[in-house]
C-alpha cells in the first residue's frame, strides 16, 4: 500500500490537485513537501496536529518534510476561517511566538534528521514593495482572488488589502521552497485550498507549466455530534504542557465517544491497520472496556509529551479511578486539580467543620456537620466521620495543598499560604 492509499484509509485526504500525477511522482522520487503554521500564539493546539501528522507519515515513508513557521505571514494574518480582521501582533510578539513554536515542533518532530524547519520571514522580509508588485502582484488576477472561498466569505463584512494579499505571500512561500529546496507538495487544512492552488499557479507562471507541484488538503475534523474537534468546555487542548497538562491531555483522548475513537486512531496514531481493526472490533463487542480509547490516549500522549509523561498520566488516572488520591505527589495534584477554582488557606490547624465553612466549601455549619456525619467528606482521600476532626493543612502533598472531595465527584483544591 502506498502513502496515498494509507492516507485514504485513514480518512486524511480531502482534496488533491492531481492524484494520479502525485502518485507517479511519489513512486519515482523521494520528494520534499511542506506544511506551514503562523505564530498567532506561543503554542500549537491539537488541531495543528492534523496536517503535521500527515507530514510525519510522509517522513516515515522516506520523504523529506519541511515545517514552515510563518514569521512573515504571521505579521500579516491569514483571513481563513475568520469573519473579521485579525488584530495585528507586534514584531516582538511575533518573534516570541516564532521561537516558542519552533522549539515545540522541533521537540515533536526533531531527532530523526529527516525533517527541516524554515521561517518565511527569511525571504519575505527581503522583498521590497516595488519588487512585490512587479514580480508577484502582476501575476495575480483580482477577479480570480475574490472568488477564492477564503476571500469570498469575507467580502460582505469587508477585508483589508493586507489580509487580501495573504494568498500572494503564501504563494511566494511555495515558489521559494520549490526553487530553493525542490519542495513539490504542499499540505494544508481544507480552508487552505485556495492558497495552495494559488501557489501552484504562481509556480507554473514563473517556472513553466511543466513544473511538477501538487496540493493536498485534509478534511475538516468534526465529532460525531457535528461539533468541531479539539475544543472542550475549558477551551483549546494545547500541546504546551504548561497550558494543558499531560494528564488533562491524556484524559481528553480517553474520554472520546465510541463513535469517534476509531476515526481518531486512524488519524492520530501510528498503529498499524491490523492493530486498529482489532481495536475497532473491541469497540463493537466490548465497548465498556474502552480499550480503543486507552490505546488512543496512550499513543497520542506519548507522541506529544513522551513515554514518561504518558506513563505518569496513566498512573494518575488509575489513582483517581481508585479514589485513593493520597498516593498522588504534589506535582500530580497540580496537574489534576491546578486549573479548577481554588482557595488560599492558612497553614494553621482548625476544626474541619469550621474550616469547610470559613473557606466557602460548605454553605453552613449545619450542612458541613451533616455531610461529615454522612461520610460525604474526604480530606486528601481519607473519609472523615469525626465532627471534632482537626484539619492540618500541611499534613499532605508537601504541605502545599488540601484536596477536599464532597460526595462522589465534587473536588475542591485549597492552596496553603
Amino acid at each position: 500500500m502506498d502513502i496515498i492509499e494509507d492516507l485514504k484509509w485513514r480518512g486524511a485526504i480531502n482534496q488533491e490537485t492531481d492524484e494520479e500525477g502525485l502518485r507517479e511522482l511519489l513512486k519515482d522520487k523521494k520528494i520534499s513537501l511542506y506544511c506551514g503554521t503562523d505564530p498567532t500564539g506561543d503554542s500549537l493546539h491539537i488541531g495543528h496536529l492534523i496536517p503535521f501528522i500527515v507530514l510525519k507519515r510522509f517522513e516515515m515513508a522516506g520523504y523529506h518534510p519541511y515545517i514552515l513557521i510563518g514569521g512573515g505571514t504571521g505579521s500579516i494574518g491569514d483571513p481563513s476561517g475568520r469573519k473579521t480582521e485579525r488584530q495585528l501582533q507586534t514584531k516582538k510578539q511575533v518573534e516570541h511566538n516564532v521561537k516558542a513554536l519552533t522549539d515545540q515542533v522541533t521537540r515533536l518532530f526533531g531527532g530523526s534528521g529527516h525533517i527541516s524547519f524554515v521561517n518565511n520571514y527569511d525571504w519575505l522580509s527581503k522583498i521590497n514593495l516595488l519588487d512585490f508588485l512587479r514580480d508577484y502582484g502582476k501575476e495575480f488576477s483580482v477577479n480570480t482572488m475574490i472568488k477564492k472561498d477564503v476571500v469570498a466569505s469575507r467580502l460582505e463584512n469587508g477585508i483589508s488589502f493586507t489580509e487580501f494579499t495573504y494568498q500572494i505571500l503564501q504563494s511566494v512561500d511555495f515558489l521559494n521552497l520549490y526553487k530553493e529546496h525542490d519542495v513539490q507538495l504542499q499540505v494544508g487544512g481544507a480552508d487552505q485550498w485556495g492558497n495552495i492552488t494559488a501557489g501552484i499557479d504562481l509556480i507554473h507562471k514563473k517556472e513553466g507549466q511543466d513544473a511538477k507541484v501538487f496540493g493536498l488538503t485534509i478534511p475538516l475534523m468534526l465529532k460525531a455530534d457535528g461539533t468541531k474537534f479539539g475544543k472542550t468546555a475549558g477551551g483549546a487542548v494545547w500541546l504546551d504542557p504548561e497550558k494543558t497538562s499531560p494528564y488533562e491531555f491524556y484524559q481528553f483522548w480517553l474520554n472520546q465517544d465510541d463513535r469517534d475513537v476509531v476515526k481518531y486512531l486512524k488519524y492520530f496514531t501510528f498503529l498499524s491497520h491490523e492493530e486498529i481493526d482489532e481495536l475497532a472490533k473491541k469497540v463493537e463487542t466490548e465497548p465498556e472496556k474502552r480499550e480503543a480509547q486507552r490505546a488512543l490516549a496512550r499513543e497520542v500522549t506519548k507522541f506529544v509529551h513522551g513515554e514518561e509523561a504518558m506513563q505518569e498520566a496513566e498512573k494518575i488516572s488509575q489513582i483517581l479511578f481508585s479514589g485513593d488520591i493520597k498516593e498522588l505527589t504534589a506535582k500530580q495534584v497540580e496537574q489534576v486539580f491546578g486549573k479548577m477554582p481554588s482557595v488560599e488557606v492558612s497553614s494553621e490547624k482548625q476544626n474541619l467543620v469550621i474550616w469547610l465553612v470559613d473557606n466557602g466549601i460548605e454553605p453552613s455549619r449545619r450542612q458541613a456537620r451533616e455531610d461529615v456525619k454522612n461520610g460525604a467528606i474526604r480530606v486528601n482521600g481519607e473519609r472523615i466521620l469525626d465532627l471534632d476532626y482537626e484539619l492540618d493543612p500541611t499534613a499532605a502533598f508537601d504541605g502545599k495543598y488540601v484536596v477536599i472531595r464532597r460526595g462522589k465527584k465534587k473536588y475542591f483544591l485549597a492552596r496553603v499560604k
